[in-house]
């Protein structure tokens, strides 16, 4: 009888992985969703896991070769995915940089070289981890699983391709006409004032990218988010304004905009800090075990010949020789830009502990609850926060380059935790297809360097086109970078001893609160958590983001209700391989839309920044009001909703 743990392909069986025609895919496939993670982690403020998609890009791609195979198809998708894992831990800081005005633009050579160093730290970090996480403590990895699954149905590529296709084409064509050509406004926005004491607002913005996070998400994470918008819009700014004792005059949206801006957001950071803090005590036993385990394969001297091939990692002593050689070349950065020689050692060997630390923490948090509920964001502000101020120490309050310093230490730490998610959600999809643990790690660190060498041209564009931060006059388009500017705002704070504590210690006891329900939650048996992250990060979207975010999660609950509405004509393993189907056609559909808004937001970007006016395509002398694009969002939900439902049929 097949033990339940053999992997998919038996260890004494080799199949080619590393391939010339994977290899050049897996770089392509990288840069592009990498780009397109960038635009959608600026503009949104989320990002989302591009496993399942690159790997039916790459399925639907290959057999259009007379030979290629699952190993090879995995070996594909984890190079896919480690370049859009870099995106998420490049925007959530690097661009903080350029709005406190330390750097003008991304230069080149210093963003790639920073984001790639963190990305292959990411991954040398996790290596070590892989046998005590995956195979000794046989975490969840729920992604990894997932993808295994969907390459194992392989056949299933060319069937579905098409909703990617489609869900691209249409997402590309509605921010053509609301962004390129402005036919309509983007979001819709409405407040009322009443007495200069009574509030309220309401907004949603009108993109198919959000629906499809949300949808991706699912109603539970959505909610949740929601829920973090509603304590900070709903709750947090009408009591600000009634008891603050300040008059509030002019435009109520305005007025919200500034009050969350300079206020409200910080409650966000506090929640997010509790959270990064949280993670790395709640899994403290853990931690110690695989710090155990990656010393014991330091020390370990093995014949890999007496290793079974799915158990070959990448020797320890590269992997040592390799960080090492990441760090070098951080640490003249680091240099570079501070001029002081011990604060810049001071900063690579905290760049080093914290790195590590929360590498391990991503790791063992995806395998937990998933890449979606990943505490990156709050490992990333604790993480700045303490460097802010060992850094004041050094440097004193009036340091101009303090800031920046905390902020370069922060860049490291967020790519490596965020590659480490990542790619131990790819090394458990590896383990359950029996893939080549070393194999998978080297298309990791080729995808790691193909979205470095992307960044810096994509960020400067973006910047130049549409600009990041609060909407100005100058940038209408803006892209919101959140977490940025949240990263920003904190390390400004802490050197300008301005810092909103109040808010943010509100925001570490709202936490506590959360994580204390979560608790009870998880003791009474409920399948419904309440990841503290989740509702953080909600805390600091605008409302209208998070609106829109919780509309696609509301589909992806229509849909999973009209699945158990099925349920009952057909048999059981009949109606798992259609749930399989549906899931299957609405994920790629939205992965579809989120793709083709993101790089065509991309291209808009070309025209846009060369000229620099924002409205070289614009048809109109002023765009028609939000109501005409919230229409076509909801007509793609419905769109979205019968695909999934088609693809149940199927």
């Amino acid at each position: 009888m097949e033990r339940k743990d053999q992997p998919y392909i038996p260890a004494n069986q080799t199949l080619p992985e590393i391939t010339v025609k994977g290899v050049i895919l897996g770089i392509l496939l990288s840069a592009i969703l990498a780009a397109a993670n960038a635009y959608l982690g600026l503009f949104a403020g989320m990002t989302v896991s591009a496993s399942i998609p690159a790997a039916v890009i790459s399925m639907a791609i290959l057999r259009l070769f007379k030979k290629s195979n699952i190993l090879e198809n995995n070996a594909v998708q984890t190079a896919a995915s480690a370049g859009e894992s870099l995106a998420a831990g490049v925007i959530f800081t690097f661009p903080a940089l350029v709005l406190m005005g330390y750097w003008d633009d991304f230069n080149y050579w210093q963003t790639t070289f920073i984001a790639l160093c963190g990305g292959i730290l990411g991954v040398f970090f996790t290596i070590p981890l892989r046998s005590a996480l995956i195979v000794r403590e046989k975490l969840k990895f729920p992604e990894g699983v997932a993808t295994a699954e969907v390459l194992k149905t392989g056949t299933d590529g060319g069937k579905f391709i098409k909703f990617l296709v489609w869900g691209g084409l249409i997402g590309a064509v509605v921010k053509l006409i609301e962004s390129g050509l402005k036919l309509w406004k983007g979001s819709l926005e409405m407040a009322h004032l009443a007495g200069d004491k009574l509030y309220g607002y309401f907004g949603l913005n009108a993109s198919p990218a959000l629906v499809a996070v949300g949808y991706i998400v699912g109603l539970r994470i959505a909610a949740l988010v929601f829920i973090g918008g509603v304590i900070s819009w709903w709750v947090a700014i009408p009591l600000y304004i009634a008891f603050s004792g300040e008059a509030f005059t002019g435009d109520p949206v305005a007025i919200g905009g500034k009050i969350w801006n300079e206020k409200i957001r910080y409650l966000g950071a506090g929640a997010m800090l509790i959270g990064g803090l949280w993670a790395l005590v709640s899994i403290r036993k853990s931690l110690g075990v695989a710090l155990r385990s990656g010393l014991d394969a330091f020390q370990t001297k093995k014949d890999s010949a007496s290793i079974l091939r799915t158990d070959l990692d990448t020797p320890m002593k590269w992997v040592m020789l390799g960080i090492i050689l990441m760090i070098l070349p951080i640490f003249y950065i680091y240099f570079s830009e501070t001029e002081i020689f011990g604060v810049s050692l001071f900063m690579a060997v905290l760049m080093v502990i914290a790195g590590f630390l929360f590498s391990a923490v991503a790791g063992y948090m995806a395998g937990l609850v998933g890449s979606s509920n990943n505490p990156i964001s709050g490992v990333t502000i604790a993480t700045i926060l303490t460097a802010s101020l060992l850094l004041l120490l050094f440097m004193g309050t009036g340091s101009a380059k303090g800031p920046a310093a905390a902020i370069l230490i922060g860049a490291v730490v967020c790519c490596a935790a965020a590659i480490a998610g990542d790619n131990m959600q790819d090394l458990k999809a590896g383990n359950v297809l029996g893939a080549t643990p070393r194999k998978q790690q080297f298309m990791q660190i080729v995808g790691v360097t193909s979205a470095a060498l992307v960044m810096a041209p994509v960020l400067s564009q973006l910047n130049n086109a549409y600009g990041f931060g609060p909407k100005t006059l100058e940038h209408p388009d803006s892209l919101t970078a959140p977490q940025a500017t949240l990263m920003q705002s904190v390390a400004e704070g802490v050197f300008g001893g301005n810092l909103p504590w109040t808010m943010i210690i509100i925001g570490i006891f709202l936490g506590i609160f959360i994580i204390m329900a979560d608790i009870y939650q998880e003791r009474r048996g409920s399948s419904f958590r309440i990841p503290v992250l989740a509702v953080a990060v909600g805390l600091y979207l605008p409302f209208e983001l998070d609106s829109a975010i919780m509309l696609g999660g509301v589909i992806a609950w229509l849909v999973s209700r009209y699945q158990a509405g099925k349920q009952g004509g057909r048999s059981k393993e009949a109606h798992q391989a259609a749930v399989h189907n549906s899931g299957q056609a609405g994920l790629l559909f939205a992965s579809g839309l989120i793709t083709g808004e993101a790089l065509l937001g991309i291209g808009l970007a070309i025209p846009v920044g060369y000229t620099g006016d924002p409205n070289i395509m614009a048809m109109l002398s002023e765009p028609m009001g939000a109501w005409l694009g919230v229409l076509v969002v909801l007509l793609i939900c419905g769109g979205l909703y019968s695909i999934a439902k088609r693809g149940y049929e199927m």
